[in-house]
């Protein structure tokens, strides 16, 4: 078992590099769309070419993850998403630079992304047993918020020092180290045999059938759609909100505090796996999310929110944890890597929803009611007061509320209590 998950620890290796190697080309570019066309739109949509495309592309993915061997997967992924940062990387050398190319290259490289992610879940799976499983999600976690605490600094301390080439090119190198994990692992790894159709659509329509079948499952995906929903506003309000009453220093540094958060409780469980009460620990994670949503948007002091941001992003590892065991424990191994995409895919909407759906409610509706003479400033105005920053502050509240309120009702939901027993309907965890 120690060997078993000795390979689990070499491919998340290569998964860490490589989110390093991402995060530093997502903020290189966003910074070089902002400085091109000094527009923040022309910077969002590096952001959102590089989200849609791997979203969309989830459930092929997962078909192609449980007909193939998924380590080949992640090594086609790996290493063909090169060829986006390649191309912009030679535009650029070439002098010849524009912001389509950006897109074009983000678009590239995030289409084969979009084949790793559910081939890695799945090998997940494959390499662990189910009392492994909450430490390899901590794990996981750790390797994902890589991109969020260390290329952002990482990328700015570059780009002050040298230009957009280099980045490109540490990237680059990053994706080849993280092939080399996966072919490592792959080769001393038997070839599962495939169970999956011939037929694509008779391969998704599968997936979605075992997905429906399994109540509790089916219910903890929505869960999950709900949550990134929440996060997607709290990430889409959090700039305005604060750059609202404080600057672009402060903003940094309270995003950055705040994403801490999420690294810390990711170390806390990989060395300290849950074992038990998965259930309950979702749904109080769930609670506190809300809780700490709730005190990130009503007040204007600084180390409250820093503090209040910090605990919410604490909350998601426990909560992501929780969600992975009972999702391992209830789906059979050899339909797995679909079953991850229809998860992945479903939830991920939330963001998608989230994104622009934030920005005009805060806009056309809470930002003006809150205002000095809104409809709302009377009433609500005299508890958290009035201003340009109450509107956004209240939409977050009201989220806060609404996850808090969702979190009570996983507990109490009777086919999501019995996913405890991980009943798997067949299937082993063997290599």
């Amino acid at each position: 078992m120690k060997k078993q998950f000795n390979k689990f620890f070499l491919l998340w290796i290569g998964q860490f590099i490589a989110s390093i190697g991402h995060g530093l080309s997502a903020f290189a570019l966003g910074v070089y769309a902002f400085s091109t066309s000094h527009s923040a739109l022309d910077s969002s949509m590096v952001m959102l070419l590089g989200f849609l495309p791997s979203v969309l592309l989830l459930l092929p993915a997962g078909v192609l993850a449980d007909k193939y061997d998924r380590r080949s997967m992640m090594i086609l992924g790996d290493g063909l998403s090169a060829l986006g940062i390649l191309f912009i990387l030679m535009m650029k050398m070439q002098g010849n630079l524009q912001l389509i190319h950006v897109y074009v290259g983000i678009v590239i490289s995030s289409v084969f992304s979009s084949l790793i992610q559910p081939a890695y879940q799945a090998t997940v799976t494959d390499l662990l047993s189910e009392e492994e499983y909450s430490r390899a999600s901590g794990m996981v976690q750790i390797a994902s918020s890589a991109r969020y605490l260390i290329s952002p600094v990482l990328a700015g301390f570059l780009l002050e020092r040298f230009n957009i080439e280099l980045i490109l090119s540490i990237d680059i190198c990053t994706i080849f180290i993280t092939v080399l994990t996966s072919f490592v692992v792959k080769k001393n790894l038997p070839k599962k045999e495939s169970v999956a159709e011939k037929d694509f659509f008779n391969n998704l329509l599968s997936a979605w059938k075992i997905l429906r079948k399994n109540t509790g499952v089916y219910k903890l995906t929505l869960i999950a759609s709900f949550l990134t929903f929440f996060i997607g506003i709290i990430q889409t309000l959090a700039s305005p909100y604060l750059l609202s009453f404080s600057n672009a220093e402060t903003l940094g540094i309270i995003l950055s505090l705040s994403s801490v958060g999420m690294l810390v409780s990711g170390i806390i469980i990989g060395i300290f796996p849950i074992k038990r009460n998965f259930v309950r620990l979702l749904s109080l994670s769930l609670f506190f999310a809300g809780i700490f949503m709730m005190s990130f948007g009503f007040s204007e002091i600084i180390t409250i929110i820093t503090a209040s941001g910090f605990l919410f992003f604490a909350t998601l590892p426990i909560a992501n944890a929780s969600l992975d065991y009972l999702v391992r424990t209830n789906i059979e191994n050899t339909y797995q890597g679909r079953i991850w995409a229809f998860i992945g895919f479903i939830s991920q909407m939330g963001y998608v929803i989230a994104y622009p759906l934030a920005g005009i409610l805060a806009d056309e509706i809470f930002t003006p009611a809150l205002s000095d003479k809104g409809f709302l400033s009377n009433s609500v105005g005299l508890l958290i007061g009035t201003g340009d920053s109450r509107g956004i502050g209240f939409l977050i509240i009201l989220a806060g509320i609404s996850l808090s309120f969702l979190a009570i009702s996983v507990n109490k939901n009777k086919e999501i209590r019995n996913l405890e027993k991980g009943l798997k309907t067949g299937g082993s965890n063997e290599s």
